[in-house]
């Protein structure tokens, strides 16, 4: 592992444990150059996963663009970062056990907003602004009209 301080390649493991969700491993490095610690996390990839762009572009998957998008609708909610790694961890585990090694940005917007709707209804229309890109109050007006009818069963029951 490089050190962020110095660049150099000679580091060493002091401490290793796992985060409380038991999918991550955390460990501190000192780097044996220059001296200073830092800490990494380790976790299981299954495979390597492709976005597939609207416009047909192909990128890696970025775990945490995800994240940050996540991050940003739920933002002034009172939604904990753990719950938010916790969606994260979820979708990136659905995704790569999905069989697909190709994923179009529509299946991980699709799975964000199923994740969002049953979290916070607010961070899921913010989400969703963006995602299904309204350009007009009519837009958010049928949106959140969808959302109602999709709440009332629940509330009825």
């Amino acid at each position: 592992m490089r050190c962020p301080f110095c660049n150099s390649l000679d580091t060493q493991v002091k401490d290793s444990r796992t985060t409380d969700d038991s999918t991550t491993i955390r460990r501190r490095r000192e780097c044996l150059e220059c001296g200073s610690r830092f800490t990494t996390f380790e976790r299981v990839q299954l495979r390597e996963l492709v976005v597939v762009k609207k416009n047909g572009d192909k990128t890696l998957f970025d775990r945490e663009k995800l994240a940050k998008s996540i991050q940003i609708a739920v933002r002034k909610r009172p939604v904990s970062p753990e719950r938010v790694e916790k969606i994260v961890n979820s979708i990136q585990r659905r995704l790569e056990s999905s069989g697909e090694a190709e994923i179009a940005t529509r299946t991980i917007g699709e799975c964000v907003m199923e994740s969002l709707l049953s979290l916070d209804h607010i961070a899921y229309i913010r989400f969703a602004s963006v995602y299904k890109d309204f350009r007009e109050v009519k837009d958010f007006e049928e949106f959140v009209d969808t959302i109602d009818q999709l709440a009332k069963p629940k509330e009825e029951e």
